[in-house]
C-alpha cells in the first residue's frame, strides 16, 4: 500500500494547504481544546464548580499558589480526588491508543489498523475475565487481578502474534495481519467460554468489555502512565524510522534502517502502551483508529508531525468523551467512544474512498 493511502489529498491549495504547511499551528489549537476539555472535565458534573475554582484548586494544590479565590474543602476533594484523577487518565489512554493507532498503521502501511490488531484486546478481554472467576481476590496499590491478569493477557497475545506472525517483508505483515486476527479469535472464543460459565460474575465482565474510567484513581495513574507516556515518547523519537518503513522495506533498508529491528521494537511499544491503557480502562474503541486519520489528513503522512499531535488530540478526545459519559449518566466511556467513532469513521471513509487502496 502507498504512503498516500494513508493520507488522502484532499486539497492541495487554500486553507488546507496553508493549515498542512504549519503543524505548529495545528499542534497549539489542539492543545488549548486539550486544556479546555481539562477545566470542563474537572468542573463539569453532578456537582457544578465554576472554572476559576477549578484553575485555582489545581494551581495550589500542583504548584502552590494562590490565585486569591476561596473553595470549600468539598469542592477541593471534588477536584483533586474525584475528578481530575479521572481526567487525567482518559488524557493519557486517549493519547496512548491515538499514538499506537499511528504506529500500527504506519508499521503495517493498512489505514484499517488499529491498536488492537496483534489480538491486545481479545487477550486483555481474557485476562480479565479469568481474574474475575478466580475466587482469590488480591488486591495491591489499588490494583487487582483483573488490572494485573487484563495487561498480561494483552502483552502475551501481542507477543505471541509476533512470534508466530514474524515481522519482515511485504507478506510478513500480511502473515501478521492474518495471524492476529486467528489469534484473537481463538481468544474471543476462549472468552465467550469464560463468560459463559461466570454466572453472577458476567456484569463484571461486560463491564471490562464496554470501557470506563469510574475506577480511576491517582494509584492507578501512576503505575500506569509511565507505561504509556513512556511508549509514546519513544515511539516519537522513532518517528523517522516509522517514516522509512512507510515507504516501503527496500526503501527504508537503503536508507539504513534495520527493517525487521525497528518493526519489532515499534510493535513493542505499541503494544505496550496498548495493554498499560486497557488494564486500567477495559476496551475503548474508536480512538486510535480514527485520531491517525484525522491528524493525517489535516498535517500529512510525516510521522514526526502525526505522532505527537495525535497524542494531543486522542487526549482531548478521549477526556471529551467521558464528560459526555458522565453527564448522561455516568455510561461507559467505550459505548459513548463507539457512538461518536464508528459514524464519523465511516464519513471518512466515504469522503476519502478513491484515494485508499485497501
Amino acid at each position: 500500500m502507498a504512503a498516500g493511502a494513508l493520507a488522502p489529498d484532499l486539497d492541495s491549495h487554500g486553507v488546507a494547504a496553508w493549515v498542512r504547511g504549519r503543524p505548529v499551528v495545528v499542534g497549539l489549537v489542539a492543545t488549548v481544546v486539550l486544556l479546555v476539555s481539562i477545566v470542563l472535565g474537572v468542573g463539569l458534573g453532578s456537582v457544578q464548580i465554576g472554572p476559576n475554582e477549578t484553575v485555582g484548586v489545581i494551581l495550589w494544590k500542583t504548584l502552590g499558589v494562590r490565585i486569591g479565590l476561596d473553595w470549600s474543602a468539598a469542592s477541593e476533594a471534588i477536584i483533586w480526588d474525584l475528578r481530575l484523577p479521572r481526567v487525567l487518565t482518559a488524557m493519557v489512554i486517549g493519547s496512548g491508543l491515538a499514538v499506537a493507532g499511528a504506529t500500527f498503521q504506519g508499521l503495517l502501511r493498512n489505514p484499517l489498523a488499529d491498536p488492537y490488531v496483534l489480538g491486545t484486546a481479545s487477550g486483555a478481554a481474557l485476562g480479565a475475565a479469568i481474574a474475575v472467576l478466580i475466587p482469590v481476590q488480591i488486591v495491591l496499590i489499588e490494583f487487582g487481578l483483573l488490572h494485573a491478569f487484563a495487561f498480561a493477557g494483552a502483552l502475551l497475545s501481542a507477543y505471541v502474534v509476533f512470534r508466530l506472525g514474524g515481522s519482515g517483508g511485504a507478506g510478513g505483515l500480511t502473515r501478521l495481519l492474518l495471524t492476529g486476527y486467528a489469534v484473537g479469535s481463538v481468544l474471543a472464543a476462549l472468552l465467550t467460554m469464560a463468560m459463559y460459565v461466570s454466572g453472577a460474575d458476567l456484569r463484571q465482565i461486560f463491564s471490562f468489555l464496554l470501557g470506563g474510567l469510574a475506577g480511576a484513581s491517582w494509584a492507578r495513574l501512576v503505575v500506569a502512565a509511565p507505561l504509556i507516556i513512556g511508549a509514546c515518547v519513544l515511539m516519537m523519537v522513532r518517528s523517522r524510522s516509522l517514516d522509512g518503513l512507510l515507504l516501503g522495506d527496500a526503501a527504508a533498508s537503503h536508507l539504513g534502517i534495520d527493517v525487521r529491528h525497528e518493526r519489532g521494537i515499534l510493535l513493542a511499544l505499541a503494544s505496550l502502551a496498548t495493554a498499560a491503557g486497557v488494564a486500567i480502562s477495559g476496551l475503548i474503541g474508536f480512538v486510535g483508529l480514527v485520531v491517525p486519520h484525522v491528524v493525517r489528513l489535516v498535517v500529512g503522512p510525516a510521522a514526526r508531525r502525526v505522532l505527537p499531535i495525535s497524542a494531543i488530540v486522542g487526549a482531548a478526545l478521549l477526556s471529551a468523551a467521558d464528560l459526555v459519559a458522565r453527564l448522561v449518566g455516568d455510561v461507559p466511556v467505550g459505548v459513548v467512544m463507539a457512538l461518536l467513532g464508528a459514524p464519523f469513521f465511516l464519513f471518512l471513509l466515504q469522503r476519502t474512498r478513491s484515494s485508499y487502496e485497501l
